[in-house]
């Protein structure tokens, strides 16, 4: 298994009362080390989404995430949705940078990823496992 990547790293800056990044001393100070979170994810529990909603307030977006077995067309049951994580606005702005990063990478090399189903069915072949199921 391959292991994953790590996102979220920040690169950590002083800041004055204003907000703004400190002004440089006059006598060149080295370089600080950006910063990397350690992350332990021994008790985290892998599962698998082809469905996910996100919804939200002002203050969170909440993202659930479920199994849809019926991928094409509209489903005959609910779906059932396993997974909810709810993050803040900031949180989530990081793990969209992180995931289109990821996906632009993945293009790169695979092509790239079309998400409308319907432009990647081909037609015949449907058709044809259609009727050796029926």
């Amino acid at each position: 298994m391959v292991a994953p990547k790590t996102f979220g790293v920040r690169f950590l800056m002083s800041e004055d009362q204003s907000g703004t990044p400190a002004a440089p001393a006059a006598e060149a100070q080295p370089q600080a080390q950006p910063m990397q979170v350690q992350v332990n994810d021994e008790n985290c529990l892998a599962t698998y989404a082809n469905f996910c909603r996100v919804t939200g307030s002002p203050e969170e977006l909440i993202v659930d995430f479920g199994l849809n077995p019926q991928p094409i067309g509209i489903p005959k049951d609910p779906i059932q949705v396993k997974q909810r994580i709810i993050v803040n606005f900031f949180t989530a702005k990081r793990l969209l940078a992180a995931l289109q990063m990821s996906i632009a990478r993945h293009e790169a090399v695979f092509g790239v990823l079309e998400t409308d189903i319907n432009k990647r069915v081909r037609p015949g072949l449907a058709q044809q496992q259609a009727r050796q199921n029926g």
